[in-house]
């Protein structure tokens, strides 16, 4: 495990329900954002899955809680739905 505590990529998909169970809700999915970015001299494009995984995590929070809910490891909604889309249309 990283500083950050977050679990190995293997599991980066795994877990969802954990991992809307942290304090802040998503945030072993943020922090291995973070620590993929370092591994890769933060070149955005390596880290594909683990974006993918946080916005897996965000989409099932906002579903949980509402579109007005917030947590700090997530993107507003709307942004997140936006972001999902682009990435859905290989943006």
């Amino acid at each position: 495990m990283s500083p950050h505590g977050e679990r190995r990529n293997s599991d980066i998909r795994k877990g969802v329900k954990e991992d809307l169970q942290t304090d802040p809700p998503c945030h072993p999915r943020a922090c291995a954002i973070q620590d993929c970015l370092q591994k890769h001299n933060y070149q955005e494009e390596k880290c594909r899955k683990e974006v993918d995984a946080l916005y897996e995590c965000c989409n099932a929070f906002y579903k949980e809680k509402g579109d007005n809910a917030s947590t700090v490891s997530c993107p507003k909604y709307s942004l997140l739905k936006l972001k999902m889309k682009q990435r859905s249309q290989g943006v």
